[in-house]
């Protein structure tokens, strides 16, 4: 079995997805299962976890919708969906009674605050959020963790003050590859910082988005020494392969990078990094 485990489905009709460039050929359209559907059968990938893209609970209730709905997984008449990483407003206590909801729900792993989006990197660690990250781990919903480099140490003393909380890296922290020419302090400080959450949280991490984070023209040796250390630091056991399917095709085809991934990933731990570590996590 193969699992990709970050996966969006939209469609811009519906309104919430601010960050959407307006007019952006790749990404201003919908994206349905039936796009995605062959290319996983291509690569033989069973089941996926959709990720949300708009900051409303309302999109969290229409990927539910698309991932009861969506067949085609690892057996004849199997659901392709294997989890949902949704989203709540963390600033906005009532809140507690969509996580309640959404932990009732059989497909629903995870929330992801877009915390990459949010000007105040001090915004974690306001005393009004502490109930979400509370209440996740209560209920045993995963966090997903979006940011930059930047935000790497405040989420080390985040995760630190929440260790009963099963925490997933998004894409790596988008270490910016396309700046290590210019700059090769840029992946000696990712690195480091990163390092430092593998060593001293519980916290594991998504092999994705690196392909987007590279300069148009990039080569796979350009992304090798970052996904080398995320495996290093990390170790394969708390390395989950994604997609990041369809912002990847900003960069590169979901062909390119699944081929780069295998590449980068030894094959003793394939196992893990294309499926186990995803099923354990999220409880697939």
């Amino acid at each position: 079995m193969i699992i990709d485990s970050h996966v969006h489905l939209w469609n811009p009709a519906r309104g919430d997805y601010g960050w959407m460039p307006k007019g952006d050929p790749v990404l201003d359209r919908p994206y349905r299962p039936a796009d995605i559907g062959p290319i996983l059968d291509r690569h033989g990938v069973s089941r996926v976890v959709l990720v949300q893209a708009a900051p409303t609970v309302e999109e969290t209730d229409y990927m539910l919708g698309l991932a009861d709905g969506w067949g085609g997984g690892a057996a004849p008449g199997a659901e392709r969906v294997a989890g949902v990483v949704g989203w709540v407003d963390f600033e906005d206590p009532s809140h507690r009674r969509h996580l309640e909801r959404f932990a009732a729900h059989p497909k629903v792993v995870g929330v992801r605050p877009m915390i990459q989006d949010i000007p105040d990197l001090g915004w974690m660690h306001r005393r009004e959020i502490v109930w979400a990250f509370d209440a996740m781990a209560e209920l045993g919903l995963v966090f997903d963790a979006l940011g930059y480099p930047v935000h790497l140490p405040g989420f080390l003393e985040l995760f630190q003050r929440h260790p009963g909380l099963a925490i997933v890296v998004d894409h790596g922290a988008k270490p910016r590859v396309r700046d290590v020419k210019a700059d090769p302090g840029a992946f000696t400080r990712w690195a480091a910082d990163i390092g430092r959450i593998a060593r001293e949280t519980p916290a594991v991490c998504k092999l994705s988005g690196l392909a987007t984070e590279a300069a148009a023209g990039f080569s796979d040796d350009e992304l090798a020494p970052f996904a080398a250390h995320i495996l290093d630091v990390f170790g394969p056991e708390r390395v989950m392969f994604g997609s990041d399917w369809p912002v990847v095709t900003l960069a590169a085809s979901y062909e390119r990078w699944f081929t780069a991934a295998r590449r980068f990933v030894p094959e003793a731990a394939r196992a893990a990094v294309f499926a186990g570590t995803a099923q354990r996590v999220y409880g697939l």
